[in-house]
């Protein structure tokens, strides 16, 4: 028997099994996954700020820009959270670590079922829970397999609108020509799932394949699963978000830069009112 069709026999078994395993009712599965975020200091502060000085501030929000999160999930519901540990929000990214810490993400959780997108969110304070559809994911397969640890994944793209730099410029004033087409970009995000996981979940607010997404790459960041449990023996309870005040995602989202944007009017007035060091 040639090599290949080996391969594709021994994957064809593999996904059947899956198929049936996952068939279960009481069916539950907990994915690990790892995400890590590089910061653009081309806009960060002005630019008089030496590159030693940025590198000191990259360092120092390390801790805030690599997270670990779990995603449990089941065939039609995921709630995915961030690790719990004993740093305190935005420990140790100085003051920008201090003003990001007033942007808490809490549970995320999504049903595939009834398309449902639920997500405690904290901002200054006030708790918030942004209730709305999963958005719509315009997936294109690519047809390209790669492993990841035990799993054979498939390769699909989407492309997304984002904002541009929403934490990045605090430290210098609005330029002229600035307006909302510049203060947003198109990025290309590529998913690597596999359909030995036949559930249409994934981390974040990534969902929609025919199996689990074990990687995202989207600009910047990148997430990965390192560590999948499948039918633990202790399964754990996927709660429904409930705490804070009911929003949409897009009222939410522009109330938030309403906030950002507040931020860096203060950030620019306590350095001299032009992201310069403050007069005496």
């Amino acid at each position: 028997m040639k090599p290949n069709l080996i391969k594709t026999t021994t994957f064809c078994l593999s996904f059947l099994v899956s198929v049936f395993a996952f068939a279960q009712k009481d069916f539950q599965g907990k994915a690990y996954y790892e995400s890590k975020t590089s910061m653009d200091m081309s806009n960060f502060g002005r630019s008089g700020m030496s590159e030693d000085q940025k590198k000191q501030i990259a360092e120092r929000m390390k801790s805030m820009l690599e997270k670990t999160y779990i995603l449990t999930f089941n065939q039609s519901e995921s709630l995915y959270k961030e690790e719990e540990k004993l740093d305190a929000p935005g420990a140790g990214g100085g003051r920008f670590g201090a003003m990001m810490g007033n942007f808490t993400g809490g549970p995320q959780y999504k049903n595939v079922k009834n398309q449902m997108l639920l997500q405690e969110q904290e901002l200054f304070g006030k708790q918030f829970l942004i209730k709305d559809s999963l958005p719509k994911l315009d997936w294109q397969m690519a047809g390209e397999t790669k492993q990841i640890g035990q799993y054979t994944c498939f390769k699909a793209t989407l492309t997304k609108t984002v904002d541009a730099a929403p934490f990045g410029n605090f430290g210098r004033p609005p330029a002229d020509n600035e307006n909302e087409a510049t203060l947003t970009k198109e990025i290309q995000i590529v998913a690597w799932y596999t359909m030995q996981i036949p559930v249409s979940q994934g981390p974040d607010v990534y969902w929609g394949l025919p199996g689990l997404i074990l990687e995202v790459s989207a600009d910047r960041t990148t997430i990965l699963c390192s560590k999948i449990v499948l039918n633990p023996e202790e399964k754990d309870a996927i709660k429904v978000p409930s705490k804070g005040k009911e929003i949409t995602k897009e009222a939410y989202s522009v109330l938030q830069k309403k906030k950002i944007e507040e931020m860096r009017e203060n950030f620019r007035s306590s350095r001299g009112g032009n992201g310069g060091p403050g007069r005496n």
